[in-house]
């Protein structure tokens, strides 16, 4: 094995990036009730870099750059959803190989150590430390869709105060926190 020579080793990072790790399993199927390693294109565990959007590739997904589960030696480009990802932290940029992965078709071969849309760290920290927290979305009897900006700690309360409206959850699973308008049944104990 060669060295590497100080003129292949950077002074520092070119640049901060998000990045996560592939979940040991992850939910697919109907209700999420399949539990997999890893994803179809990434191995549990593997490094991904997640760039600043370039576009918007819908909710709750991430554009990612890592290594592919077929080829770990080349760096591929694909969107994948955050509820697969743990670990959410800030690292330095060192590669050329990474950074070319990273800026896509954007990348310019004439500055091959320059990422043309870089992270701010205090950005990327931010973002980590509120994806770090988990946190499960809300849905309400009677709307298809999970509620805006509204969501829950793990595990989620009994009871959610919305809009001066008290909701109950119905039920908890893989997709997040279920809430009813209607109070739970009370269950009657015999006397004894």
């Amino acid at each position: 094995m060669t060295e590497a020579t100080e003129e292949q080793v950077p002074d520092g990072p070119l640049g901060w990036c998000l990045v996560a790790n592939v979940a040991r399993e992850t939910p697919h199927g109907e209700s999420g009730l399949d539990i997999q390693h890893g994803t179809k294109h990434f191995r549990a565990g593997t490094l991904l870099w997640l760039p600043p959007h370039r576009w918007d590739p819908g909710h709750w997904r991430r554009h990612a750059v890592g290594r592919h589960r077929g080829n770990g030696r080349r760096y591929v480009s694909m969107v994948v959803r955050v509820e697969h990802l743990e670990n959410f932290r800030v690292k330095g940029v060192y590669s050329e190989a990474l950074v070319r992965g990273i800026n896509g078709w954007d990348h310019d071969p004439a500055a091959p150590r320059t990422l043309q849309r870089p992270w701010v760290r205090e950005d990327a920290q931010w973002l980590a430390d509120a994806l770090n927290e988990p946190r499960e979305p809300v849905f309400v009897e009677g709307r298809q869709y999970a509620l805006p900006r509204v969501s829950v700690p793990n595990p989620p309360p009994a009871e959610l105060q919305l809009d001066g409206e008290t909701l109950h959850l119905a039920r908890y699973g893989t997709r997040g926190a279920y809430y009813s308008r209607s109070a739970p049944p009370v269950e009657r104990v015999p006397e004894g």
